[in-house]
């Protein structure tokens, strides 16, 4: 590995031709892999959401056009980000290889990617609930403001994880047909905290750049050691969010295990990023987050299988 690569600096960008080609630059784009963050927590909603009306599981077909909701809704605010970042990300050495600052995407593919995807999602939301139907502006919303946020506030990481914390309360939504329950919104405010958490993290690789080109972070702005602090209660807050959660849900022993399971994973990601240490930021996001995430679905998944 070269010294650039540890650095978290990508190798130089390059398009590769044909229709292959095409599908991978743009999956790049939108950071395709990173879906795991998001689906499992929808899913987690799905199936509690299930549970607490008929006692069973939601079905296939429901499980489905949540997932195409999820993934277009997703892959939508990602183009938006990158397109509204295009500049920022040309003067970081980090970003400066992503598809638009490196000219591999041009303006007509781009949005219609952006039109092919969204269309997807408002497609997926007419098979679900009736309820999803009148939601769908209020997700697209929060989505498209994002963006813009850390230019003005070191807050945008609480907002990126709204963004995320709202699958598991669409995906509620989207089973039941109905918002009233507590546990949903418990759900959201865990995924929140966690996201929110581990963004702080992903922060600390710009830190230089942000201060430089005045964007707003938590790093930036109040420095490292109390960014990691910051960091640290995001994630406990999750922990015990998840747990009230799994109270409110009336949840069993696989679900509580998978929380044990997660928080350990939390705990060991915060550990390894130290004021004195960045090297590991990198794994920490994504295969700590990876493994968190997995565990607690798993827990869930297994909770209501073994009922």
């Amino acid at each position: 590995m070269d010294a650039s690569a540890e650095r978290g600096v990508p190798p130089k960008a390059e398009r590769k031709p044909g229709i292959r080609g095409t599908i991978a630059t743009f999956l790049e784009l939108v950071k395709f892999e990173h879906s795991i963050f998001a689906l499992p927590y929808a899913y987690i909603g799905a199936f509690y959401a299930a549970a607490t009306t008929t006692g069973g599981l939601p079905s296939p077909l429901t499980l489905l056009w949540i997932t195409v909701a999820m993934v277009g809704a997703r892959s939508f605010a990602f183009v938006v980000n990158r397109a509204v970042d295009s500049e920022i990300d040309a003067r970081n050495p980090r970003t400066a290889g992503r598809a638009i600052p490196a000219g591999l995407v041009k303006a007509w593919e781009l949005w219609l990617f952006a039109a092919i995807v969204l269309a997807a999602f408002l497609f997926a939301i007419w098979q679900l609930a009736p309820i999803t139907h009148y939601l769908w502006p209020i997700v697209l919303a929060v989505f498209v403001v994002y963006p813009y946020l850390k230019r003005f506030t070191w807050l945008c990481h609480y907002w990126l994880g709204l963004c995320l914390g709202l699958a598991p309360v669409g995906a509620w939504a989207a089973v039941t047909n109905r918002l009233d329950s507590p546990a949903p919104w418990v759900f959201g405010l865990a995924v929140l905290f966690w996201l929110a958490g581990f963004d702080i993290i992903y922060a600390l690789m710009d830190i230089d750049c942000d201060v430089r080109d005045g964007i707003h972070s938590v790093p930036a702005d109040f420095g490292v050691p109390r960014a990691l602090v910051q960091s640290h209660v995001c994630h406990a807050l999750a922990v015990a969010l998840l747990v009230v959660a799994g109270v409110l849900v009336g949840a069993g022993w696989p679900y509580y295990l998978g929380i044990v399971a997660g928080a350990a994973a939390l705990l060991y990601e915060n550990l390894i990023v130290t004021p004195s240490d960045l090297s590991r930021v990198n794994f920490a996001f994504f295969v700590m987050n990876s493994v968190t995430v997995l565990v607690v679905f798993a827990g869930a998944l297994a909770d209501r299988l073994l009922r």
